[in-house]
């Protein structure tokens, strides 16, 4: 099927008609507005027909009363003068017509036998009327009804004979009820044009309430804007509303948060190349002494080139954390959660390090509380305990332990190693996870720390969703906790 040029420019059109609704019914200002012209209208507008529907019903009431009552007025007059015996009395003949007159209706008298004997419209005499509202008086009952598509009022009064209860007739009158219907057009003509001048007042009440709730959000959306220029010291201060004043709170937290993200970005940058070239600046000395001499000892050839191999496996040992680091910080990181008997991988940890500890003649124990399994990634997670544990050992004094403890409850368990070594300083310890962050950078070199093994495992327990928290007392020893789900949440 091919659609015509013709056509795709009607579609154009259509799609750009649609677009451009749906851009206005999403602008804020124009829903405000908007809002604030339905909340008057809807009251308005139901008071208008309330009122002139209440006008209505009460005139026609009053007004079948007053018939009502002029029927009755008529009634006893026609018994008095003894009309239905002879129609032809001047005196109720000629009020019958001053009545049709003034009401602008019709008056019949109807005697006993249903006869119409007078109709003031000269239409029905001498006919039968057998309606309903006729049968009804001959029985006694005054009727009345309202007629709302023809718009008149019907009224029937029965006529009883003097000094007893016997109905010898019937009154009918038959009212139209135009002036009314002219009323209450004037009314409504007159209070659409009230809703109208209503409405523009709203209007303009709209606007205003929509340029004072929207004015701070465009200041909000100046300074987000800003953002992406470069950040400043400036804080976001609109209070005007609270819900203003608590997204101006959060942007000052997440500008807060960004800033010390990019520091912590340059910061990084600049360990990262500080630890790459220490090893590299390193390795280049050696090699030049080297090359500067001649006739090099062997022995000082071997001893240079032990160096630099040493440097080497400190300099492909911190490339090694930092891929290790950029995989669990990349978004979407692939994890391969199984589940894994954690007792098992404590004790093959505690193993595989326990050369590093018969070195420093550190003593490591496992306390496991009960058995647990959990779903974890082994790999990732392994990573993080055994730097742990491994930072414990080195960390640590000669002769001293560590102690790494196993317990679970219904929902997590939790893992403690804990170390007799030189403790962490109170005011280092909120900084301890952040990557290239040594407390004692002297110390930390001389056992061949890249300061990342830290930041790993942090990066490792929160892809878990748990939790990791260090206690230190300086020279007595340190403490890390962590908690982590028996069961994999993920994100």
């Amino acid at each position: 099927m091919y659609i015509q040029s013709g056509e795709w420019v009607i579609i154009s059109r259509v799609r750009s008609h649609f677009k451009f609704k749906d851009k206005i019914f999403r602008n804020l200002r124009f829903r405000i507005i908007l809002i604030v012209m339905l909340a008057g209208l809807v009251p308005c507008t139901a008071a208008l027909f309330g009122i002139v529907k209440f006008y209505e019903s009460r005139s026609i009431s009053l007004q079948t009363a007053e018939i009502q009552n002029q029927c009755t007025i008529l009634g006893n007059q026609l018994n008095n003068y003894g009309y239905f015996e002879d129609p032809s009395s001047e005196v109720v003949n000629a009020n019958l017509t001053q009545m049709a007159t003034i009401y602008s209706g019709r008056i019949m008298v109807i005697d006993q036998d249903l006869k119409v004997i007078k109709d003031t419209y000269s239409l029905d005499e001498g006919k039968t009327d057998v309606s309903e509202n006729v049968v009804r008086s001959m029985r006694g009952e005054s009727t009345n009804h309202y007629d709302t598509k023809n718009h008149y009022i019907e009224v029937t009064s029965p006529v009883t004979e003097a000094g007893g209860n016997a109905v010898i007739g019937v009154v009918h009158a038959s009212v139209p009820t135009d002036g009314l219907e002219s009323s209450v057009a004037i009314l409504y003509t007159q209070g659409g044009t009230l809703i109208g001048i209503i409405l523009i007042l709203l209007a303009a009440v709209g606007v205003f309430a929509a340029d004072r709730v929207v004015r701070p959000l465009h200041r909000i959306t100046a300074a987000i804007e800003n953002v992406t220029e470069g950040y400043t010291d400036d804080v976001l201060h609109e209070d005007t509303f609270t819900e203003t004043r608590l997204i101006s709170e959060a942007f000052n937290k997440m500008l807060g948060r960004l800033k010390q993200l990019d520091e912590s970005r340059e910061e990084f940058v600049s360990n990262v190349s500080h630890e790459l070239k220490t090893p590299m600046t390193s390795m280049k000395v050696l090699a030049d002494s080297l090359l500067e001499q001649e006739n090099v000892p062997i022995e000082m050839y071997q001893e240079f080139m032990g160096d630099i191999a040493k440097e080497i496996d400190r300099e492909n040992q911190i490339i090694t954390d930092l891929l290790s680091l950029v995989k669990m910080d990349k978004t979407g990181q692939t994890i391969n959660i199984q589940t894994v008997n954690i007792n098992d991988m404590l004790e093959q940890i505690l193993k595989r390090l326990k050369p590093i500890a018969e070195k420093k003649n550190v003593e490591m124990v496992m306390e496991s509380f009960r058995p647990v399994s959990a779903e974890i990634d082994e790999m990732k997670f392994s990573l993080a305990i055994s730097n742990l544990v491994e930072n414990a050992i080195k960390y640590n004094r000669d002769n001293g332990w560590v102690h790494v403890s196993l317990n679970a409850d219904h929902k997590y368990f939790y893992i403690k190693v804990e170390d007799s070594g030189i403790g962490i300083p109170e005011e280092d310890q909120a900084h301890v996870f952040e990557r290239f962050y040594r407390v004692d950078k002297s110390h930390s070199r001389e056992i061949g720390g890249t300061g990342l093994g830290l930041a790993i495992a942090r990066n490792a327990v929160i892809m878990h969703r748990g939790s990791i928290r260090v206690y230190s007392t300086e020279g007595e020893g340190t403490t890390f906790t962590v908690r982590i789900p028996l069961t994999y949440v993920a994100s």
